[in-house]
Formats: structure tokens, sequence, C-alpha cells
């Protein structure tokens, strides 16, 4: 792992992210969010590696997604989220356009992947947003920009990149296994 910056850095303010982020700032407890994210790569293995192949396509109702595709979207997801994180630190002014999870699953191929192939590519998604936020300088932290239309900092999307995997284990949990 890459020298973290991170220990320094406290948790973002209301007026840093959309309020429609606010539950997935919540799940996420103070202190250093860079060894959050790390201990989440073990959280989400344990979880996941024990689960039955066949039960990576399972759906909870017609119209949801698989187990498997639940995961794609946190990788896929992560992955919009430390681009923008990215870009605004390094000081990017250029307004960032949405994202539309419902969209970007059906050219996914998720639901004809195995479960463990899709579990990789989120742990490696995972380590690569670890090393992105641990070698941030502190000033990088507080820099900003717009993503679909609204303020974010990188403080905040490092927090939303953390609660958002909080809150789909804990869909997963209830509703998946």
């Amino acid at each position: 792992m890459s020298e973290s910056f991170a220990a320094t850095i406290t948790r973002p303010t209301t007026d840093e992210y959309a309020p429609s982020y606010a539950g997935y700032v919540a799940k996420v407890p103070d202190g250093d969010v860079v060894a959050t994210m790390a201990m989440q790569i073990l959280t989400t293995h344990d979880l996941l590696v024990a689960v039955d192949e066949g039960r990576g396509s399972y759906r909870y109702a017609p119209d949801k997604w698989s187990l498997k595709e639940v995961v794609g979207h946190m990788a896929d997801t992560e992955r919009v989220m430390t681009y923008r994180a990215l870009r605004f630190a390094r000081a990017d002014p250029t307004p960032l356009a949405s994202f539309d999870e419902n969209a970007y699953m059906p050219p996914s191929g998720f639901a004809d992947r195995t479960l463990a192939s899709v579990l990789a590519e989120f742990e490696s998604v995972r380590a690569a947003s670890v090393a992105l936020f641990g070698g941030l300088p502190d000033a990088a932290w507080t820099r900003g920009g717009q993503a679909s239309g609204k303020y974010v900092s990188v403080r905040a999307l490092a927090w939303i990149v953390a609660g958002h995997e909080r809150h789909h284990l804990d869909i997963i949990r209830e509703r998946y296994l």
C-alpha cells in the first residue's frame, strides 16, 4: 500500500457533496478513510468468496440486479467516483457528466461472468482506489468540482466510495445471502 496522507483528513461537511450522498457518508466511521477502504477489501472478500457460484445469479425480485451485477455495479461506481476524485485532485476545473448506473448494467456483461471474477475485479478496483487516495497530498483533499451538476470535494468522494461499499454490503447481507 502506498504511503497514506489521509490520517489528517477529517469527515467532509455537508456542503462538500450533494444531499443524495449523505447516507453513504454517514455509513463511514470517523478516522482514516483510506485505512477504512483498505479494510473493506477484506470484508467484501470474506463475505463473498464463500458464496456458492450459483447464488451469484440470484435476484431477490425479477426487476432487480443479480448478486454478480451488484458487485459489478460497486466496481463501476467506484471507478466513476475515483475518476472524479483524480480529476479534481489534480485541479482540473472541467465539469463532469452524470453517471446512470442503470444504463451501464445491460452492456456490462456481469451476469455472464462468474461471481469470483466479478469479485476479483472489485478487489482490483478497490486496491487502485486505496493507492490513489493514499497517495494524495493534503492540499488535494480540499479541492473539488462539479459532477452531475453538483459540487463535490475530493474528500467527500473518498467517503462516498467507502460508504457506497458499506451500503451495498448491507443490501447483499439482507437480500441476497
